[in-house]
């Protein structure tokens, strides 16, 4: 793998709190990462200003809002987040095939091939089988992921976001074209923080995914760029 293609498989999450820290870091690592990823509080801080702020760097934006609504109101929302110009964009996959399927359909309709690719969250990499308990759900985790990876794909979503320990499930049960993409990814040289269930970026790489989410890594080393080359070095060495 070349260093470039192991470049744009890192979404640098933007866990900061106002678009001058956002300026700054998509200033900083615009040419060494391959996607920011905007999330519910940076978004619910700044609004659609957060994403066109990585865009005048130069970034592409996932924007994860992980939207969780009846039908209809899902599907505006995507459509709203693909007239931002993001690349990715995502729901719960909780709920349901409806509220997918006609959010799918809304934004090919409207946007047709110039869309984002959109993605259904399936199990959160902080959840563990007594999380699941607590709300009602006795499957083991990683069947319930693959059986919401199932519903997505038939539900016309592009790919999911999943734990790195569930790619190789999922790729069985979805097959090479679906997109996987994984948090709960930390090199060697970071701590686990919150994260339940994790793997180093070569090996969810070499198991099959196709971006890494990696936020505390880059955003707490004393270096972010050299630590975002170390982590691209690594993939790119550990991959073939």
């Amino acid at each position: 793998m070349t260093y470039e293609e192991a470049r744009d498989k890192i979404i640098f999450a933007l866990d900061v709190h106002g678009l001058a820290d956002i300026d700054r870091w998509a200033a900083q690592l615009a040419g060494h990462v391959g996607m920011f990823k905007v999330g519910k509080e940076l978004f619910t801080s700044c609004g659609p200003e957060a994403v066109r702020t990585v865009q005048r760097h130069g970034g592409k934006v996932f924007l994860d809002l992980k939207y969780h609504d009846i039908p209809n109101t899902v599907a505006k929302a995507m459509v709203e987040a693909a007239r931002l110009g993001v690349q990715l964009a995502n729901l719960h996959a909780l709920g349901g095939e409806e509220m997918m399927a006609t959010a799918a359909a809304a934004v090919r309709t409207e946007f047709g091939d110039e869309r984002p690719r959109l993605l259904a969250v399936t199990i959160l990499t902080s959840s563990t089988a007594e999380t699941l308990r607590q709300v009602g759900i006795e499957r083991p985790v990683e069947e319930m992921v693959v059986r919401l990876a199932r519903l997505a794909k038939d539900s016309g979503m592009d790919g999911v976001v999943a734990s790195p320990l569930e790619i190789e499930s999922i790729r069985a049960a979805c097959g090479p074209d679906f997109l996987i993409v994984t948090p709960g990814v930390r090199p060697s040289f970071a701590s686990l923080d919150d994260q339940k269930r994790v793997m180093t970026p070569a090996e969810a790489v070499t198991a099959g995914a196709d971006y890494l989410v990696i936020g505390r890594p880059i955003a707490k080393a004393g270096d972010p760029v050299a630590a975002s080359r170390m982590i691209v070095d690594e993939i790119a060495g550990g991959c073939p």
